[in-house]
């Protein structure tokens, strides 16, 4: 692992027509911080979508302000992407080159480029408060998972991070990261979830939250392409909304089974739902709809 001080922060901005932006855009954004965030050198803190102006003269260009629009309503739900218009704010078409070093003079990069630099939006203090939560759970020593039955608990899990909490712990946060998915574009189709949303979670390296007090969990499914909540109180069935996904309507009813979490799905579909559970620093996620089976893992970090 490098040294704190070593990791380089890091900016990525992609100019372009954005006519209009797509999934893929955004996964490129995800596909380049992923790779850079492995070296172990970098710490991608910011992405900026930069669309041209209409001075490109483009055949098909739509009007720059629909674009931008676009492009916010696409990135609204993203904490590290932004859309800066600058670009097709200008009266003429702009070089890439003058595009890079406006972004350079605006977050000043010339001054070391700090972490803590005044470069950005609201987006800076929503980093800072993860920090902060990450340093707390960094600084506990507690390591049991899903608690034993009785106990209370609290917890929260993230993408690129396995951990799931024990009953008995009172307060926890914890990250993990996707590692593998077996089965899971088969799972898709018989959810009847469509080709190109399978094509693009295939792709993706998906974050889990995890917000546990005592029974009642908080899950959240995080990505660049979409994100995904679920509440629940263990023992209490509730309906449940899968709309992003294969929108449909379930009654969904969660228990524990030792210690782990599962859930039965009522709805079109037979033998329908998930389990949940902790073993080591892997958090493991099972899905069953009708009689396939996929199984995806999660490191915690």
């Amino acid at each position: 692992m490098e040294n704190s001080e070593d990791i380089k922060n890091v900016v990525l901005l992609a100019c372009g027509s954005f006519n209009p932006i797509t999934n893929m855009h955004l996964r490129l954004f995800e596909l380049a911080r992923d790779h850079l965030h492995a070296t172990g050198k970098y710490s991608v803190i910011k992405g900026i979508i930069s669309p041209v102006g209409d001075g490109y003269m483009k055949k098909g260009l739509i009007d720059a302000h629909h674009r931008v629009v676009m492009a916010q309503l696409a990135t609204k739900d993203s904490n590290w992407l932004d859309v800066d218009a600058w670009e097709c704010q200008q009266k003429t078409w702009m070089e890439t080159v003058r595009v890079l070093r406006h972004h350079r003079d605006k977050i000043g990069l010339n001054e070391a480029f700090k972490k803590d630099s005044n470069f950005s939006d609201t987006n800076l203090q929503k980093r800072k408060r993860r920090r902060s939560l990450r340093d707390s759970v960094g600084s506990s020593e507690s390591k049991s998972l899903w608690p034993n039955k009785g106990s209370k608990s609290s917890g929260i899990e993230t993408e690129k991070s396995s951990t799931v909490l024990p009953k008995s712990r009172k307060a926890s946060l914890d990250t993990f990261n996707s590692e593998q998915t077996k089965r899971a574009s088969r799972k898709m189709s018989d959810s009847d979830i469509d080709f190109m949303t399978r094509k693009v979670a295939k792709m993706l390296t998906p974050q889990k939250v995890i917000e546990q007090q005592g029974d009642k969990f908080s899950i959240r499914t995080l990505s660049t392409f979409r994100n995904y909540l679920v509440e629940f109180k263990v023992g209490e069935e509730y309906e449940e909304d899968t709309k992003g996904l294969d929108n449909r309507k379930l009654l969904s009813l969660v228990t524990w089974d030792n210690e782990r979490l599962v859930c039965v799905q009522k709805g079109e579909k037979k033998n329908r739902g998930w389990t949940h559970w902790i073993q080591g620093d892997e958090l493991h996620l099972e899905l069953t709809c009708e009689d396939q089976l996929c199984k995806q893992v999660y490191q915690k970090v």
